[in-house]
């Protein structure tokens, strides 16, 4: 295998994790919640504590990676996470499981950035989206691996073990991180050093915190509809259409197929018409397909909406990893794409609390029309303050 491909193949392996994690937790509140006696706000907080402990542990490992390599950092953070998320099987109450899953989430905030950063700077500007939307890819799969094992699982390990079997892959995991080199950009980086703490990149002149802006509007939106719909919709979909649990698996699983689908395609298509103009493509197609979704009944048309919405949805997870990298120096790549991405996720975080809220004022076809509303802030977000000319080849020099 080559080094290139050890450094994809290490960013995809811990991505992937991160998915399983986030989805089978969705999986399995309502037995979690019943044995420790959770309240409906606890239970919906354990996610948006995780995704906070993300933000932390994405900032320090993010800025860490820049200082100390991508591939080292990658592998102490697995670590973290590994240990924390075994702890959470032995939880007897909310307070030491939010302590865990604030802690592992600490660990799982390194892997988009960190292990993005690593994978495209393995390749030359014109595979970048591609080789993005492969690593955003890996989420999904992760998150489908989940929706299939978790339901059959259940029943038979508990919660208890589901957290067990959700830390083993992270061993291999690390095992893997241990033979991928750091990149060559890195290297020269290292051996000329970082012009000034990295951090400060993001914020130094009026376009780079014009950017820096904008990637964190983007990234917020994009996790906040995700979450607040992936969380609520089984649950949503075995209340009022009485699906089984299984059954309900199987939407997620073809929703989860859709967006696979549809980061795929991100990064082929900007790859050819650039990172810009297939975001607004996207944005659209998220606006549509969501409002659309809301007409829907029948368990065929769920099935289907639920595919077609999932290609616009998080199709966009395509593109970030690539557009952060060509907007920002070698020096801070790992900074840029930890800190606001993790910053996005955790402020994305709280769609699922909001959509529960609405849920107590509002029907779910009405929360979901009011949850469209937000990929409106993305278009005009991408239309005002992303660069005209954000292609790989129109990018900042490595």
């Amino acid at each position: 295998m080559t080094n290139q491909k050890r450094a994809l193949f290490a960013a995809m392996s811990g991505y992937a994790l991160d998915g399983f994690d986030l989805l089978m937790l969705g999986f399995i509140l309502t037995p979690l919640a019943t044995a420790l006696h959770l309240t409906t706000a606890q239970s919906g907080s354990l996610v948006t504590w995780t995704l906070i402990g993300g933000a932390l542990g994405g900032s320090v490992f993010g800025i860490a990676g820049d200082y100390f390599g991508r591939a080292r950092v990658l592998s102490i953070s697995i670590l973290v996470f590994s240990f924390f998320t075994f702890l959470c099987a032995f939880s007897v109450g909310f307070k030491d499981l939010f302590i865990y899953r604030f802690c592992a989430g600490i660990g799982l905030g390194c892997e988009f950035g960190v292990g993005m950063t690593l994978a495209t700077e393995a390749y030359p500007r014109e595979k970048r989206a591609r080789i993005a939307s492969y690593v955003g890819m890996s989420w999904q799969f992760g998150v489908l691996f989940a929706a299939l094992l978790t339901p059959f699982l259940l029943p038979y390990v508990g919660w208890r073990g589901m957290f067990i079997i959700g830390g083993l892959p992270a061993v291999a995991s690390f095992m893997i991180r241990r033979t991928v080199p750091e990149s060559q950009a890195f290297a020269e980086v290292k051996e000329t050093g970082i012009p000034h703490f990295p951090l400060k990149a993001l914020f130094h002149t009026m376009e780079s915190t014009k950017r820096s802006l904008a990637i964190l509007i983007l990234s917020t939106v994009q996790n906040f509809g995700y979450y607040g719909i992936i969380i609520w919709v089984p649950s949503y979909l075995m209340k009022v259409y009485h699906f089984t649990l299984n059954v309900s698996g199987i939407w997620t699983a073809v929703s989860v197929c859709g967006m696979i689908l549809g980061v795929w395609a991100f990064g082929e298509i900007a790859d050819r018409i650039g990172r810009k103009p297939t975001f607004l493509i996207y944005q659209v197609g998220a606006i549509v397909t969501v409002l659309l979704y809301t007409m829907l009944r029948t368990p065929t048309e769920l099935l289907v909406g639920g595919f077609v919405s999932g290609i616009f949805i998080n199709g966009m997870m395509g593109g970030y990893g690539a557009l952060i990298t060509d907007l920002f120096p070698t020096y801070a790549r790992s900074t840029a794409q930890n800190v606001i991405w993790s910053v996005g996720r955790a402020l994305g975080g709280f769609g699922p609390m909001f959509f529960g809220a609405l849920l107590v004022y509002m029907s779910f076809d009405t929360a979901l029309k009011v949850l469209s509303g937000i990929y409106i802030i993305d278009l005009i977000t991408t239309i005002f303050l992303i660069p005209r000319n954000s292609d790989a080849q129109n990018a900042d020099p490595d």
